[in-house]
């Protein structure tokens, strides 16, 4: 019995030795066969938003004015970043009835274009960074297209000087493109601004000196003419006057 059970020890260790290596080698084969993750497409900023959800009304947007392919074709094609300031469905549903279809196309492309920064920002650099931001949209001038961002603590702050919101979430960044969520449209000044009081009118012109002395003239005008018209009648009296003398001193000669 005792030779036996030195005789089986050695076996079973083997025996479970193998067992291990093969249960090794199985997994090492299983984990060097699992398929390497897909490489990432092309950026397409509508299919960020998509995944990311309640940007339908935006995404809309994007495609009827066709700046999502603006930007896809910027940010595939060029080391430029961008920054993206995304407004919900509810930011949209928020504004006054009819906001959207008073615009003209070309209104829309510059109220989209006003969201978009033509530069990556990191949330820090939001904290830090100069204003008014310049958009695609242009002209940064008070009456036009400012957009000022500042910060307070951790909060990042956003004014138009039509509208004050604040970035509520950090939806993408890649490095080039950052996407922030937005909890109201950014309105523009330019589109959404107060109206230019109308001009103040011209102060009346005085007249001039010589004007002054035309009246009289023309009233002194008029008496001589007057007079003239009373001197010719008085000649033509005095004319009948002395045909009828000479008529009668005819008729007793």
């Amino acid at each position: 019995m005792a030779t036996n059970f030195r005789l089986s020890t050695p076996f079973k260790f083997l025996t479970l030795l193998l067992i291990i290596l093969q249960y090794t080698t199985t997994v090492v084969v299983v984990v060097a066969q699992a398929p390497a993750p897909a490489p990432t497409g092309p950026t397409n900023i509508t299919k960020i938003l998509e995944k990311a959800g309640q940007f339908t009304t935006l995404i809309r947007l994007m495609k009827v004015t066709q700046l999502g392919d603006q930007i896809n074709t910027q940010l595939n094609n060029s080391n430029q970043g961008m920054t993206v300031f995304a407004p919900t469905d509810n930011a949209f549903s928020s504004l006054k009835a009819g906001t959207l279809n008073s615009l003209s196309d070309q209104e829309k492309v510059s109220l989209l274009q006003f969201h978009v920064v033509p530069t990556y920002l990191t949330n820090a650099q939001l904290q830090t960074v100069s204003n008014p931001l310049r958009t695609q949209a242009g002209d940064t001038a008070s009456n036009k297209f400012p957009l000022n961002v500042t910060s307070s603590g951790n909060q990042v702050n956003v004014s138009t000087g039509v509208v004050d919101t604040t970035v509520s979430n950090s939806i993408y960044t890649d490095g080039t493109l950052a996407v922030y969520q937005v909890d109201k449209v950014l309105l523009p000044m330019s589109l959404f601004g107060p109206s230019a009081p109308a001009p103040a009118p011209e102060p009346l012109k005085k007249k001039k000196s010589g004007a002054d002395d035309v009246a009289p003239t023309t009233d002194a005008g008029s008496t001589n003419t007057d007079a003239s018209g009373a001197g010719v009648i008085g000649s033509h009296l005095h004319g009948l006057y002395i045909g009828v003398v000479a008529f009668i001193t005819m008729l007793y000669l």
